[in-house]
């Protein structure tokens, strides 16, 4: 069995992201505040050439860019900084890809953006399509609610400039994703360097959460062994600090998102992405019953999630509610949900 301790700590960004080290970030500032200690709504003005961003959708040009935030009604703090398109699929199918934002070290002082360096962002993909913006925003805010080992998100209201069209103006909503150093931090833990990895040296509780979570909202569209879609972290401070910690993205795969775009990943029996389907590992039923039991304490807390954002249409929230419906109807007294994770297991997960 491959074990984790010993590997260098060695930050990476996922999805393609990494980028030149012109504008690092120094290590020199407090904790105690960063874009995402609040939950409510950043308005941010963002103006750079969006015709030519459009139209280039690289992911290795840097555009210039200037950021606008707002810290009250009538103060703002503007940042020159550089950005590009990133991601692999929506880079190349959404008429706005993903945004990576990559700030001055100087400019990563204090409020909203303090200690950040590089920012991934979410875009809505085509017009029309904000909903499933918003649908993959609150799954991230259902994972947090289950677990700590979790991407914090901020929502975020942009205000686009569009230099290259006569300032030309779009307002629209995006989030951010925490970048990993942050999250690193956070936990006291470092990011194993991406490399082919068992799913056997990832402690088995936190591999069992993420593998329910994702059959919670239909997600196959993941992977440890080649670190698809998860990051895995290592901390010393573990009470096992051999075995790693794996933390799941990118949710516009998933059934309860339903973007039009997402299909059954490949090897997986099923014909829609709203059908479900176990890709964890077997266990014992007890142990299946410890891992389940955190979701059956934590239903009314993730359907509040759901009902209590006010940004999202009621057809959208009544269509995410049904679909965690078909969720918790297995936790029935013929113990449903671990027979069908038992089956799927066998045939999948092994």
């Amino acid at each position: 069995m491959l074990i984790l301790s010993g590997l260098i700590s060695t930050p990476l960004l996922s999805q393609n992201d990494a980028a030149d080290t012109v504008y690092s970030v120094t290590d020199t500032l407090p904790d105690d505040y960063n874009l995402f200690s609040k939950d409510e709504v950043l308005d941010i003005s963002l103006s750079f050439d969006i015709k030519y961003y459009k139209r280039k959708r690289s992911d290795e040009e840097y555009l210039d860019a200037v950021l606008t935030y707002y810290t009250g009604e009538n103060d703002s703090i503007t940042r020159n900084i550089k950005l590009r398109s990133r991601g692999i699929m929506r880079r190349e199918y959404c008429d706005f890809p993903p945004l990576l934002l990559n700030f001055k070290a100087k400019d990563s002082v204090g409020k909203e953006f303090n200690k950040i360096n590089k920012l991934k962002m979410v875009t809505i993909c085509k017009k029309g399509q904000e909903d499933y913006l918003l649908r993959e925003y609150l799954v991230y805010k259902i994972y947090n609610i289950l677990t700590d080992y979790s991407f914090k998100v901020r929502l975020l209201r942009i205000n686009y400039i569009n230099t290259g069209d006569a300032n030309k103006r779009d307002r629209q909503f995006a989030f951010a994703i925490e970048p990993v150093d942050l999250l690193s931090k956070r936990l006291n833990s470092f990011e194993v360097p991406l490399r082919t990895l068992h799913r056997n040296i990832i402690k088995p509780d936190m591999f069992d959460r993420m593998a329910i979570f994702n059959y919670m909202i239909g997600n196959v569209d993941w992977a440890v062994g080649n670190q698809h879609n998860v990051v895995v972290l290592q901390s010393g401070q573990s009470d096992r600090p051999d075995l790693g910690i794996c933390i799941p993205y990118d949710f516009d795969y998933s059934g309860i998102v339903d973007t039009d775009y997402a299909v059954p990943g490949e090897g997986v029996d099923i014909k829609s992405v709203r059908e479900r389907a176990y890709l964890g590992l077997c266990r014992e039923k007890q142990d299946f019953e410890k891992a389940l039991k955190e979701f059956s304490d934590n239903k009314d807390a993730i359907y509040g999630v759901i009902r209590d954002f006010p940004y999202l249409k009621e057809k959208s929230k009544t269509d995410m509610i049904k679909y965690l419906d078909g969720f918790y109807s297995q936790f029935d007294k013929r113990n449903s949900i671990v027979n069908n994770l038992l089956f799927d297991c066998r045939r999948y997960g092994k």
